[in-house]
């Protein structure tokens, strides 16, 4: 008897073709380094080709504490995050909410230093260097791709 399966259930969004979360929670145990590059694949452009992920709490915690900047290109994404804060930050930074799927829920722009952002729909944030989102044209509904890059040591 024939399965009853939607000749769609094959079928990969090329969010779930990227690295997802769960491989991206997997490689935390190989490695404390965990770098990828993001790419807004409905503007054709690059967001970030050095993100490093923060899946630990650890490393959530911590977030951009400590720098005194991001480079361009450059960035944080912080994985599962709803909320950030830029206490005892040295520079603005853009941010960028997304759910589990990898799609924009809100964006903000140049943040400066000792305030919050929220987003409680969102699975996740990236924190990019002050400018990143307007240069990307980075906006809401966005589809994001995310690519595993070569470990730093």
């Amino acid at each position: 008897m024939p399965s009853k399966s939607s000749p769609t259930s094959n079928e990969k969004s090329p969010a779930r073709e990227s690295w997802s979360v769960r491989r991206l929670f997997a490689r935390r145990q190989q490695s404390k380094d965990i770098r990828v590059k993001l790419s807004n694949i409905t503007r054709g452009t690059i967001v970030g080709n050095n993100v490093e992920v923060a899946c630990d709490s650890a490393n959530r915690r911590k977030g951009l504490l400590g720098r005194d900047h991001l480079s361009l290109g450059e960035g944080l994404w912080i994985i599962p995050c709803e909320s950030i804060h830029t206490f005892g930050m040295q520079f603005p930074i853009d941010l960028i909410y997304l759910d589990r799927e990898q799609r924009v829920k809100k964006i903000r722009s140049n943040v400066l230093p000792w305030r919050l952002s929220v987003c409680l729909s969102a699975h996740s944030v990236i924190e990019l260097p002050g400018g990143t989102v307007s240069a990307t044209g980075t906006m809401p509904g966005d589809l994001l791709l995310s690519s595993l890059e070569n470990k730093r040591t």
